[in-house]
């Protein structure tokens, strides 16, 4: 492990600095002397990173660096700078760049060029949720925003109805309870989801339950919906691997020829000691 307490900025190197999603607290030691040292940050909105470099008293140039201009010259312009000799901290407005964020772009042309590419470790929204979950985290897929419109949504939820690992959405206070009403539509009613929302914030809240319940509780309170929020949904594997013993399979399946699957999954739990949810859950994938 590297002991050394102090940061040495080299010339012609791209930092990539994850920056707090909330609390300032958050930012690494090393982010700071980075933010500090650094020829020029490539802000993706300067008058938000403004905010954070004048609360720790950081007078460094900014760049804008956007979704809009990185294609375009943005990119060019920062590659010769750094081919220049100086060193540029990349930032997004919170949380690690590029990680729903402009940047790779960046990144992949500056290893082209032979331009040397530092990333920070830091604040991330999608893992400080998957941590708190209290769902499988061994094996995760990222999926960002899902689509806005309702049909494209569905189509992409669709896809990803019989991903085994632990899905990860980031969500839009504005069709937060859309998204919600269509994940129960394409993964039915009891697949668990945690919703975690304003990490690290003042009125962090993490709460998980059955879909169909978790959408009740949020049209509970208006205020369960606001803000930046990540949902944790449960694999298909935790759906359809719980354990269950071949033998109770096979009661399920008999009874079910003879009765409705709740009252079949209830007696199915009884004979063989089990829970009847797993049972249910497991029918209804």
């Amino acid at each position: 492990m590297n002991t050394t307490n102090q940061t040495v900025i080299s010339a012609s190197t791209l930092y990539v600095v994850p920056t707090p999603i909330g609390n300032l607290g958050d930012i690494t030691y090393r982010a700071l002397e980075v933010l500090q040292q650094v020829s020029i940050i490539a802000a993706e909105d300067t008058r938000h990173t403004g905010l954070l470099l004048q609360h720790f008293a950081i007078k460094t140039n900014m760049f804008i660096f956007h979704d809009h201009n990185e294609k375009k010259q943005a990119t060019n312009q920062l590659l010769k700078k750094l081919q220049a000799g100086q060193s540029v901290a990349l930032v997004s407005n919170a949380g690690t760049p590029l990680i729903n964020d402009p940047g790779y772009h960046l990144v992949r042309c500056c290893h082209k060029v032979g331009i040397k590419v530092v990333p920070l470790p830091g604040a991330c929204a999608a893992i400080t949720a998957l941590s708190a979950a209290g769902i499988a985290s061994d094996r995760f897929y990222y999926e960002g925003f899902l689509p806005a419109t309702k049909k494209a949504r569905k189509d992409r939820l669709q896809l990803l109805v019989k991903v085994l690992p632990t899905l990860i959405f980031l969500e839009s206070t504005y069709r937060l309870k859309e998204s919600l009403a269509d994940i129960i539509s394409i993964f039915g009613s009891v697949r668990y989801v945690i919703l975690a929302r304003e990490l690290t914030k003042i009125y962090e809240s993490i709460y998980g339950a059955p879909v169909k319940e978790l959408l009740a509780w949020v049209q509970e309170d208006k205020y369960r919906s606001r803000g930046e929020i990540v949902l944790i949904v449960e694999g298909y594997k935790a759906l359809i691997n719980d354990s269950i013993p071949a033998e109770a399979l096979r009661t399920l399946t008999l009874l079910q020829q003879e009765l409705p699957l709740k009252k079949a999954a209830a007696l199915t739990a009884k004979i063989h000691s089990i829970k009847k949810n797993i049972l249910y859950r497991y029918s209804i994938v």
